[in-house]
């Protein structure tokens, strides 16, 4: 997680207290809003969890800590002023108290666009190489090992059906359609040409 500094926050703009949006690390749906004082954000940042200052009681709050709808730090960023936080979060559940998946009435993204983001991002890996990445690895170690990486992902996945392992079943599926990703993204193959070709097959 991005370690803002406190100290360079702006509180006194709004009497001691910043605007904090919410956004659904996933699917970057922007969940709520809230506001949080020096305290609230040393302990988000100290537990990992969301938790907010509460104008009409004065006091602290967690999110999630009655309803048990927590919301798990990803990431934190502070605006060019300085005066607003950014939170990405992995929400438990719904976020609004009216249980909603959002405050702002927004639907929860298709699994569709996620799958969008994560081939946006392996590509994004494919060009700049960052040290210490897998994908960046899978990359220098070139094609022949991408491939067999497939090949070895798709056995699993038939060994775990086969003993009708569920859990091993998503498991070994996550890491085939990601190894299939990397290794479209190395043949230049957009994985909207996949779906395309999808489309087709249903008419």
């Amino acid at each position: 997680m991005n370690k803002i500094k406190i100290e360079e926050i702006d509180f006194d703009k709004l009497n001691g207290l910043i605007p904090a949006i919410v956004v659904d690390a996933s699917t970057k749906d922007v969940l709520m809003l809230g506001f949080m004082n020096k305290e609230s954000v040393e302990k988000t940042l100290e537990t990992t969890l969301v938790t907010f200052f509460s104008r009409s009681r004065k006091t602290l709050w967690t999110k999630g800590e009655t309803s048990g709808n927590f919301l798990h730090v990803v990431d934190m960023k502070l605006d060019c002023d300085n005066d607003a936080l950014l939170v990405y979060a992995n929400p438990d559940g719904n976020t609004c108290h009216t249980e909603s998946y959002s405050c702002f009435n927004i639907e929860k993204s298709s699994s569709l666009d996620f799958l969008n983001q994560l081939f946006s991002l392996i590509k994004k890996r494919k060009v700049e190489l960052p040290e210490g990445s897998y994908t960046t690895k899978l990359f220098k170690d070139g094609a022949n090992r991408i491939i067999q990486k497939v090949g070895e992902e798709a056995i699993e996945t038939v060994i775990a059906a086969k003993n009708r392992d569920k859990h091993e079943i998503v498991n070994e599926v996550s890491d085939l359609i990601y190894h299939l990703f990397v290794m479209l993204a190395e043949q230049e193959i957009e994985f909207a040409d996949v779906v395309d070709n999808l489309k087709k097959r249903m008419k």
